[in-house]
């Protein structure tokens, strides 16, 4: 039997049911690379010691509890912000991070963050709060946490693009609102799993009207015509992927 790497096959998540996403998920290198970091935080966690269980318990739950946020500003401010794609180096971090997840949400393999750009990203948003409780051995909990939620998220993530209506409610009301972030209007519904922090800022929405109409820039995130040829980089990179530029991917799936 010849066994292909993970990105020479092909995950089309509108092709895949729940068994071939658990595996595609279980055997995917970038979970197994939060896992272990999980495991190693914990190990380390436990051989440095000096905090008591409240300490843990609170670094851990302060994570739990502020990711949602978390991803929130990293997904609004950053990986929506118009600034990335002005010079080669950002533009190129971008594009793998975000927008080719847009141009084509339903491709498992640019779904899945980038590991060089997520493990720091986890480490000093949730280690900076486990610090602040607990000193070092709080950052190696949170941090710890962090991965875990990570893990949730990126599964999560995967449902909401899969081609079936999960038999949960609660996933099956996430998935339309996340879906209608990616298909209809790209400047709301930011969250994953919660969406307190859209409804803080005033950026949720459930019904689509005058409020939230259809957005132009939904696939392309704004990536196009006179910016894209202001601003190639990210262009040359997708047309010399063989792909059409500037945002111009057919859709292939609609919210329910």
């Amino acid at each position: 039997m010849v066994v292909t790497h993970w990105k020479d096959q092909e995950h089309l998540l509108d092709r895949m049911d729940m068994a071939a996403l658990n595996r595609a998920y279980v055997t995917y290198p970038g979970v197994w690379g939060y896992f272990l970091l999980t495991v190693a935080a914990v190990a380390a966690a436990l051989t440095i010691g000096g905090i008591g269980v409240f300490q843990v318990l609170l670094s851990v739950g302060a994570v739990v509890l502020l990711y949602p946020l978390f991803w929130y500003v990293l997904h609004r401010f950053v990986l929506h912000s118009r600034f990335l794609w002005k010079s080669e180096f950002t533009g190129k971090v971008w594009k793998r991070i975000h927008y080719d997840h847009h141009r084509q949400p339903n491709n498992l393999a640019v779904l899945f963050g980038s590991l060089t750009h997520t493990i720091p990203t986890v480490v000093i948003l949730t280690g900076s709060v486990g610090f602040a409780i607990g000193g070092v051995a709080g950052l190696l909990w949170a941090s710890a946490a962090g991965f875990v939620m990570t893990m949730v998220y990126e599964y999560v993530h995967c449902i909401q693009h899969l081609g079936y209506l999960p038999d949960s409610n609660y996933l099956r009301r996430m998935k339309r609102l996340h879906l209608l972030h990616h298909f209809h209007n790209e400047k709301g519904n930011y969250g994953i799993i919660e969406f307190w922090p859209d409804r803080l800022f005033g950026t949720f929405y459930r019904e689509v009207g005058a409020k939230w109409p259809k957005s132009p820039d939904v696939r392309s995130l704004g990536y196009h015509g006179e910016v894209a040829r202001r601003y190639p980089h990210v262009d040359r990179l997708t047309v010399g992927e063989g792909k059409k530029p500037s945002g111009e991917a057919r859709a292939v799936q609609e919210p329910a």
